[in-house]
């Protein structure tokens, strides 16, 4: 009795379409990542190099495609106020623009930005322990980031032969 219920249970899993992730397959074979010392472009290094078979070059002359960084911002909002006028929630909101061209300067992807937010409560009580949360979340937006640039990288059409440069 339980062999068939599971055998149906893998059936119907496999007939709904389900599939893991898995890594994202880049249409170039080299990227040139700049400032790869440090903050998301470090990420997106290690993140390409882990698995996506596109290697990251250190000079952007021997690269098929690079990746330009438009802008990088962490911002902090407030969301609301208690009745006493001390600050009850904020929105933090990470911000990254890139392109990624070929060494022509075409477009493999045109400039995109992408916006992460996250809410969080404070309390002036606990003020370092609201410090290091707040800290943690960019962290995890940092590399919630870095997944949703290699999508949109993945998905990255090659420039035609006869596209003029920008």
């Amino acid at each position: 009795m339980r062999t068939p219920l599971a055998l149906l249970a893998c059936l119907a899993l496999a007939a709904c379409g389900f599939q893991l992730r898995g890594t994202a397959s880049l249409p170039f074979e080299t990227l040139y990542v700049p400032g790869a010392a440090g903050g998301i472009a470090l990420d997106l290094k290690r993140s390409i190099q882990s698995g996506t078979g596109t290697r990251v070059v250190d000079d952007a002359a021997g690269a098929q495609a690079q990746l330009q960084f438009t802008e990088e911002t962490r911002t902090k909002e407030i969301l609301s106020l208690s009745s006493a006028g001390r600050v009850r929630e904020f929105r933090l909101i990470y911000r990254v623009g890139f392109r990624v061209t070929d060494a022509k300067g075409s477009d493999f992807l045109p400039s995109s930005t992408v916006a992460l937010t996250r809410d969080v409560t404070y309390d002036d009580t606990v003020v370092l322990a609201k410090e290091t949360e707040e800290q943690l979340l960019f962290r995890e937006m940092q590399a919630d980031m870095v997944q949703q640039i290699l999508r949109r990288i993945a998905a990255a059409q090659k420039p035609a032969a006869d596209a003029p440069a920008r």
